[in-house]
């Protein structure tokens, strides 16, 4: 029988996989997806190939095209192809070559991607925006000719990949190549269910509560199998970051060029008219902050954050929330003085009229995907920039870092 692979960032064996496992689906990583450059993953007319560089242990991040469409509004070429689309809602293009080009705050546009997919019909795609993405507060979906849905393609899709992008909070600036979404391929149903959820904490504990893992009676998971988590506010100055009004242009693409407070207003708990612990969302506006429990992902599965239900009330959050395998993971216990696994950030805007958040106040769902084999490479191992794995309370990488 041959060996599990091993880790090579643990040394580790992973899991041995039941043939009941590969039945009920896994999501591909980071070895099977580079295998597919070429035949699954293509490139689209004249982009350059796909490089590893683009790789995540779960994950391909998606590159723009060279050519922002802005158009009047979004729509879902389920019947009406892509291209016949454009003829209609499109009202100018730009030029993201060379130094790229600005797309102006409260405007959609519409990209293609140097990606394009021929997937088997065993394979299915799912896309998602990248943490910096959703931090910018760049609303983003992929779109696929002849699907109803956004950010998925079918199974044995042929074709090409779409982004619409609308910056909401900054007029941005983004170049071809930039990396703005990713996208996953999976076979079946990779979602652990409430049992498989329960053995997994009880064998690597998946939440914490400062350095202590929650106990079983504690971890709260819903019919899903999702484990619901909390906003924290105590316990940070500032508890969290609103998107300033009429800002300078963001660039996307550059790591550490932007004073936060530049872009940003810090909500500190002596400036709450509120009180400690809670903080009220003004209507339209655009928040950052972090879960209270902190979250890791073992090697062997991924995560994705989702809204709880909309009974908690008329708030968007979650733009970005994928955790590829090993985000908050270690094999060993960590340093003296630091904390295990690492918290959440969590983008958030409210709607319609002002509303309140509470400290620990049940703010969004994490559910836990299986994949097909231990990553080559697990969350930040292996990359030449900067990632989130020790973030806290972090803004995207285009700021300044206390």
């Amino acid at each position: 029988m041959n060996q599990a692979p091993s880790n090579p960032t643990t040394g580790q064996a992973g899991p041995r996989r039941r043939k009941s496992d590969l039945e009920r689906g896994s999501i591909l990583t980071d070895a099977s997806l580079g295998a597919l450059f070429g035949t699954a993953i293509r490139v689209a007319p004249g982009a350059d190939p796909p490089d590893a560089a683009q790789l995540q242990p779960a994950s391909l991040d998606l590159r723009l095209g060279a050519t922002a469409h802005r158009i009047r509004a979004g729509f879902l070429p389920e019947r009406t192809p892509v291209a016949e689309h454009l003829a209609r809602l499109s009202t100018s293009t730009v030029s993201l070559e060379g130094a790229g080009a600005v797309l102006e705050r409260g405007l959609v546009y519409l990209i293609p991607l140097e990606e394009a997919l021929e997937l088997p019909p065993d394979l299915h795609a799912r896309f998602n925006p990248r943490s910096s993405t959703g931090r910018c507060d760049l609303f983003t979906r992929v779109l696929v000719d002849g699907h109803p849905r956004f950010d998925e393609a079918p199974p044995g899709y042929r074709g090409g990949l779409w982004l619409e992008v609308a910056p909401l909070s900054f007029p941005v600036r983004l170049r071809r190549g930039d990396r703005l979404a990713q996208l996953r391929l999976q076979r079946g149903v990779a979602a652990l269910d409430a049992d498989e959820v329960r053995a997994l904490h009880a064998a690597s504990p998946l939440t914490f509560d400062g350095n202590r893992p929650l106990a079983a009676d504690e971890l709260r998971v819903d019919a899903e199998g999702c484990v619901e988590l909390r906003i924290g506010l105590e316990g940070r100055d500032p508890y969290g970051w609103r998107a300033a009004l009429n800002t300078d242009v963001l660039a996307f693409a550059d790591v550490g060029v932007h004073e936060p407070l530049d872009f940003w207003e810090p909500l500190t708990a002596h400036a709450s008219s509120t009180g400690p612990g809670r903080c009220i969302l003004d209507p339209g506006r655009f928040y950052i902050f972090a879960s209270k429990e902190r979250i890791r992902i073992p090697p062997t599965v991924a995560g994705e954050m989702l809204p709880v239900d909309v009974g908690i009330g008329e708030l968007r959050n979650n733009y970005a929330g994928f955790f590829d395998n090993g985000f908050g993971w270690s094999a060993d216990a960590p340093p003296a003085g630091a904390l295990p696994g690492t918290p959440a950030v969590l983008e958030v805007r409210a709607h319609d009229v002002p509303f309140v958040v509470e400290d620990g106040q049940v703010f969004f769902r994490l559910r836990f995907y299986r994949t097909e084999s231990v990553p080559e490479n697990l969350y930040g191992h292996g990359r030449s920039g900067p990632s989130y794995r020790d973030q806290d309370l972090t803004l995207a990488r285009p700021f300044r870092q206390a």
